[in-house]
């Protein structure tokens, strides 16, 4: 292990404080359109293809941004191994804040005609590219600062923000919805509330991000100038396998996240075919993110203690018992049914998200970890979560049932699964630049059941 100093406690609450803050910050804009879209966008921008073909393009307009995503993390990723994890960290934030305040100032189709819709997209297509970039570097912070024995949980704090950042989403579109901006006002102008608030929730997270100090992973780098002259070109070069299966291992989790508690399902509930009212769901969904922020803390405390692989198959194996089981309550149409669904489902997603920084952060060498974490979770989130709400309404116009959508969510998991089982778990590895040879050497991809050499004795996770 590393003899290096270790962040002093103060400072790794400083920086936990400042990746929560931030990532909730950045998935509070990202949701708040997800939820959007599914509740307003298709009769205020899409409204001429009519109703059930405008939510297919407004849902799709959630997935488009998924798809710039990659550009952002090859962007962050380039330079947040080149310049810093912390300038590349308020860069994103500023980013994200900016385009969702502008969606809020945007005029309809009623009164702008296409325009509309085409600054609609282009603005998404700016919150692609922030998300892309946002997560690498809020987890590197996290991860490189923690001492090797708490990187699970330090780890999860970053992950905390996207159920936290849901949560605020669909608590304040509650709020609006049920009592500020009921029934015609919402569509009016209550839609527009949450996102022109991202601006003072950007300042406050401006503020706390400019606060914290430099990864000590980083600094090290940049003594040593052993900075990557282009990073992404190296990461590809010498781990790109490693970077697809690691996409795949976020893909499962991000298809159910995304679809079940952002778009798709506050979509279906308020439906016909359910029946149920848009505020109760929306305050279903609320509580099932604070479910899965509970389980998401809960993953990250035991992927230090069992180990990150071992805790991704428990939470797998949860999460695919409960995708048929999710909709079987939702159809009954019971309010009570559907936060029991949205409880069951939540556990498996949270344990299959607190391990992912700590498995990403410890599967990349320190010279490409920013691209390499990056790049792999934003594949991961296209081949995921991208088109998910958007596949799941196409399934259920064309059978007319949620049948198809319980094993389209089956198959994503059953995917991700085979891909978790085949990684080695490196929980406790030396993530510093001084052992960059051994990491190099042991990033390999399958599974062994040697134990890798350079772990130490404080890691004894089975694989």
């Amino acid at each position: 292990m590393s003899t290096r100093p270790r962040s002093t406690r103060s400072n790794q609450r400083r920086v936990a404080l400042a990746t929560v803050i931030g990532t909730t910050i950045e998935w509070y804009d990202f949701f708040i359109y997800a939820t959007a879209a599914g509740l307003a966008f298709a009769q205020l921008f899409f409204e001429p293809a009519g109703s059930s073909i405008g939510l297919l393009l407004a849902f799709a307009s959630v997935g488009i941004s998924f798809l710039f995503r990659p550009l952002g993390a090859f962007l962050a990723g380039h330079y947040g191994d080149r310049i810093g994890r912390r300038a590349m960290l308020v860069l994103t934030l500023m980013l994200m804040g900016l385009s969702t305040a502008l969606i809020g100032l945007l005029p309809t189709y009623e009164t702008a005609g296409v325009l509309a819709p085409v600054l609609l997209l282009l603005l998404r297509i700016l919150q692609g590219i922030s998300a892309g970039g946002e997560w690498g570097g809020a987890v590197l912070m996290a991860v490189e600062h923690a001492p090797s024995t708490a990187r699970g949980r330090a780890g999860a704090f970053p992950q905390l923000g996207v159920p936290l950042g849901l949560l605020l989403a669909s608590g304040v579109t509650a709020l609006l919805t049920g009592w500020i901006a009921p029934g015609e006002a919402f569509l009016q102008w209550g839609w527009r509330v949450p996102f022109l608030l991202s601006v003072v929730l950007i300042a406050v997270g401006y503020l706390v991000r400019q606060n914290v100090d430099e990864s000590p992973v980083f600094r090290e780098i940049a003594q040593s100038r052993t900075q990557s002259k282009v990073p992404v070109i190296e990461l590809f070069r010498r781990h790109g396998l490693l970077v697809v299966v690691a996409a795949l291992i976020f893909a499962g989790n991000n298809a159910a996240g995304y679809m079940a508690t952002g778009g798709f399902i506050p979509s279906y509930a308020t439906s016909p075919a359910v029946g149920l009212e848009r505020t109760e769901v929306l305050l279903a969904v609320t509580y099932s993110a604070a479910m899965w922020l509970g389980f998401t803390y809960l993953a990250g405390i035991l992927a230090d203690k069992i180990g990150r692989k071992r805790t991704y198959l428990v939470g797998f194996t949860v999460q695919l018992l409960t995708c048929f089981p999710l909709f079987w309550l939702i159809n009954t149409g019971s309010l009570l049914m559907l936060y029991l669904a949205m409880t069951l489902f939540t556990v498996g997603l949270g344990l299959a998200y607190g391990p992912q920084a700590a498995l990403y952060s410890e599967m990349f060498p320190a010279s490409v970890r920013f691209s390499g974490v990056s790049i792999s979770y934003a594949l991961g989130a296209v081949l995921g979560g991208a088109f998910a709400p958007t596949i799941a309404t196409a399934l259920v116009e064309a059978t007319g049932g949620t049948a198809a959508v319980s094993w389209y969510l089956a198959g994503m998991t059953l995917l991700s699964m085979a891909a978790v089982a085949v990684v080695r778990d490196r929980s406790g590895i030396d993530l510093s630049i001084r052992n960059l040879a051994e990491q190099e050497a042991g990033a390999t991809i399958f599974a062994s059941s040697a134990p890798d050499p350079q772990l130490g004795e404080s890691s004894k996770v089975p694989q």
